[in-house]
């Protein structure tokens, strides 16, 4: 018994340790990027949800998580990132501190008031993100809901949210809006959100002049 015990500690010492993510960045969001193979959630940082509502000085509504993510997808997409693994959250994604070269991108989009320092699982970027207010940088220069907030507001009831409108307006992780029509494969299990921008249409015309394109299945 003994033997055997020793041969399987053996053998796990001599397994190779989980290597941090590497390799070429592929943005999904403004706080989650793909690095090589591995979905990784920006540590310390929490950007705008995709179709997250901002609001500006003359009081007009716009997506503000669509557009960081077009940002930092402008900066960081196709960059090699090394990364140094902090966690796993509860969705199964790597939690990582990542550079470019010498560059935190955490920090670097923080410090651009792209997005916010997430101060409930770290102070890393806490002087950055104080730094980007009083300068006004980025959506410091409008109205926003902290995100964890926007993301824990209670879900409203969608299911007849206009009468006799039936298609589904959704926005998917990459920001793209795809609407979905009686019928179609993915119609049923398709739930609209309007808290994230989503929404439903009462024609295809309505959805298409609203920017929104037809799902292929």
């Amino acid at each position: 018994m003994l033997r055997i015990c020793s041969i399987f500690v053996l053998t796990c010492l001599a397994l190779p340790a989980q290597a941090d993510p590497s390799g070429a960045i592929r943005v999904i969001d403004g706080d989650t990027i793909v690095v090589g193979k591995t979905k990784v959630r920006l540590h310390g940082i929490d950007a705008p949800e995709l179709g997250q509502p901002c609001t500006d000085a003359q009081g007009v509504s716009w997506d503000c998580g669509t557009w960081v993510a077009r940002e930092v997808r402008a900066r960081w997409q196709g960059q090699r990132a090394t990364c140094t693994t902090r966690d796993r959250d509860r969705y199964g994604r790597v939690v990582a501190t990542c550079h470019v070269g010498q560059t935190d991108i955490g920090q670097s989009l923080v410090s651009d008031g792209l997005a916010l320092a997430y101060r409930k699982y770290s102070m890393a970027y806490d002087l950055d993100e104080k730094a980007a207010v009083v300068a006004g940088r980025g959506l410091h220069g409008h109205e926003m809901q902290r995100p964890s907030r926007y993301r824990n507001a209670p879900t409203p009831d969608t299911t007849t949210d206009r009468a006799g409108c039936v298609i589904k307006g959704n926005i998917s992780r990459s920001g793209n809006r795809i609407y979905h029509v009686p019928g179609q494969e993915h119609y049923d299990r398709t739930r609209i959100r309007t808290e994230y921008g989503e929404r439903w249409f009462c024609s295809e015309s309505e959805a298409r002049r609203a920017g929104w394109r037809k799902a292929r299945r």
